[in-house]
């Protein structure tokens, strides 16, 4: 059934559209998609998101939150795929490893 959301690949692929057109995989790029700095750049977008929940529990602005999350998510995708991970199959087998997991059991 087709809902018109786009799979991680498509997202993916998208994201490498976004990345070339802005010459960012050229080799004397200013902005180098290398693993090292996409992770770091994928730390400090996380980050971001702090921000918006610094001095309370309150979402202030749902539409620069989402902005910040993409960002995050943008970040991810690369890495993953700079990095030759499938990212479907390893959140798929994360979810496998956490349904074994116990948290905060006996406290």
């Amino acid at each position: 059934m087709d809902n018109g959301r786009l799979t991680i690949s498509e997202l993916t692929a998208r994201m490498h559209e976004l990345v070339r057109s802005k010459g960012w995989y050229e080799k004397d790029s200013k902005r180098p998609q290398t693993p090292r700095n996409l992770a770091v750049s994928l730390s400090i977008e996380a980050a971001e998101i702090l921000e918006h929940f610094q001095f309370g529990d309150e979402i202030k602005d749902k539409d620069e939150l989402g902005s910040e999350l993409a960002d995050v998510t943008l970040y991810l995708l690369q890495l993953a795929s700079v990095s030759g991970i499938d990212l479907e199959e390893a959140v798929l087998k994360k979810i496998e490893v956490n349904k074994k997991r116990t948290w905060d059991e006996g406290s």
